[in-house]
């Protein structure tokens, strides 16, 4: 059936396509299944190949995590009071000089900023824990903080809940002191036998009865004992950050990634794995974004079954081209990671530079709006706080975010729609050449952002080039043009006043699958404040 409809008050572009849980319709009219990761066989042709590619589309726990957009690091601990960015991991535990700590500062902070999600370096590649392990003495337990009975993890679990920011926790494969001290177990060069994951402490119980048996040596058996600790009692953990971190080839140390990932999987479900199968790094701790972000990525073996994920630095991920070479399509969203201060702890005030607000903002834009997830570290201070500038500055990007996109000046447009009995709010683009969407608003407005979103969840990401025209003078000028969109691409160009939009696709691996559009007006100098 065909019809107009009006668009709704927030400014979606909304049909209902008929689809089912496990198949979508491709334009030949027949159905292929969706998944997370799809195979390339032999006798597949690059038509078939860039189907299947329109097919990948994310899981559920990946959806959200893009939904969170715009999330936190905090890394904290011994280097923070010795002023280095890495450990040696024969730090005394004194020297982790804490006498006050402020987690709800932290979250009223990120809260400030939109953030939605913290990510904690419950331990770094030191070694100190910053919780009450069962299974060491290297931690806050030998510290002055509240005579050894500190907790930061505990405190910061219980700010999220309270402000309503999620969770998740970097636990660091590598470990210094278990590297360096007499005894330690990393490299050690211990048999891989039968252990059982958590292994009991007397006094110490869990309330979480699942166990676990694996065959690992004694520093694997020691990571994901720690690894049950983090998960079963500070949760729900919504996100578990691992890099292949090798400070030292000690013993030829191996990590039981396909280990950690089983006891990831059972005991926090909603978390994703980044540095696995699940979310990727960007390539680069400065905060640079790839022209074209595809979350659909070629890979020669099955990700699924990969130990050891390789970081991906190259310019270009995803293209058609690299497409044509890969075995295996896999769904791998991309965070774009970098510090709000130089260097990833804090050092000292005030020589250790801070990004200005229109940085952060400026690598906001490029990041949530080039298909990738935007995660900004904010280093605490010896005081157990965010600095002042740093504060400021997140509180004046979330000021922005908030007066730029909070408000959708479409609203009230009218647009064609071709719906289609279902359930998903999607807009088909038509077959042929002239796809493309024209809205009409009821009186002329000034904008200068303008955000196009793909219904990923169900039809993957398909546009490979498009433009935005605005009708000035009566005649169509064209205002920006992008490659790809995926979950969303903002769309960044001078002020231009008009009642009339249109967006063209140029370029698209099947029928484009439109779920949101929207047009916006950002204010550069509103409460910025110079370096």
């Amino acid at each position: 059936m065909k019809r107009q409809r009006l668009l709704t008050g927030i400014g979606i572009v909304t049909a209902f396509l008929l689809i089912t849980l496990s198949s979508c319709k491709r334009d030949d009219g027949l159905y292929m299944p969706v998944a997370h990761t799809l195979p390339v066989d032999a006798d597949d042709t690059a038509d078939s190949i860039l189907i299947k590619a329109a097919h990948v589309v994310p899981t559920p726990e990946q959806v959200a995590a893009l939904q969170d957009e715009f999330i936190a690091f905090v890394h904290f601990g011994p280097n923070t009071f010795t002023q280095r960015e890495w450990g040696t991991g024969r730090e005394d535990p004194g020297v982790f000089d804490l006498q006050i700590l402020d987690t709800d500062q932290w979250c009223r902070a990120m809260q400030a900023a939109g953030m939605k999600r913290v990510i904690f370096t419950a331990k770094h590649h030191d070694g100190f824990c910053l919780w009450q392990s069962r299974y060491t003495r290297h931690g806050v337990m030998s510290s002055p903080y509240r005579s050894g009975k500190g907790d930061v993890l505990k405190e910061l679990s219980a700010s999220c809940r309270k402000y309503g920011i999620k969770l998740g926790i970097y636990l660091s494969p590598a470990d210094l002191y278990q590297m360096e001290s007499p005894g330690g177990l990393y490299g050690n060069l211990s048999e891989y036998t039968p252990r059982q994951i958590p292994r009991p402490v007397e006094g110490r119980p869990f309330e979480n009865k699942t166990t676990f048996r694996f065959v690992v040596d004694d520093y694997n058996e020691y990571y994901l004992n720690q690894l049950f600790e983090l998960l079963t009692e500070y949760g729900p953990i919504h996100e578990v950050w691992l890099d292949g971190a090798h400070p030292k080839k000690k013993g030829g140390q191996k990590y039981a990634f396909r280990a950690w990932e089983k006891l990831i999987r059972t005991l926090a479900p909603d978390a994703v794995i980044f540095g696995r199968q699940d979310i990727r790094w960007c390539g680069n701790e400065a905060g640079r974004t790839r022209k074209s972000e595809w979350n659909v990525i070629p890979y020669s073996t099955d990700p699924v079954r990969i130990d050891r994920f390789e970081d991906i630095t190259a310019d270009s991920v995803g293209y058609r081209e690299q497409l044509l070479q890969a075995r295996f399509l896999h769904y791998q969203p991309a965070e774009t990671n970098t510090s709000i201060r130089d260097g990833w702890f804090y050092r000292d005030e005030p020589s250790q530079r801070v990004r200005t607000a229109e940085e952060v903002y400026d690598i906001y834009e490029r990041a949530v709006g080039g298909n990738s997830i935007f995660l900004l570290n904010i280093p605490p201070n010896r005081q157990g706080r965010f600095p002042e500038r740093d504060v400021a500055v997140l509180e004046t990007v979330g000021r922005r975010i908030r007066k730029t996109y909070g408000k959708n000046l479409l609203e009230g447009a009218r647009g064609p729609l071709e719906v289609l009995d279902g359930d998903n709010q999607t807009w088909m683009l038509p077959k042929g050449k002239n796809r493309q969407l024209v809205i009409t608003v009821p009186r002329p407005v000034t904008v200068n952002r303008f955000v196009i979103q793909e219904s990923v969840a169900t039809h993957s990401e398909r546009i490979e080039a498009h433009a935005l025209d605005a009708r000035v003078n009566g005649e169509w000028k064209e205002m920006a043009a992008g490659t790809n969109v995926g979950y969303k691409r903002i769309l960044r160009f001078p002020p231009v006043t008009s009642n009339s939009f249109r967006i063209r696709i140029l370029r698209s691996r099947l029928v484009p699958a439109i779920s949101e559009v929207s047009a916006h007006f950002d204010k550069p100098s509103a409460g910025i404040p110079s370096e």
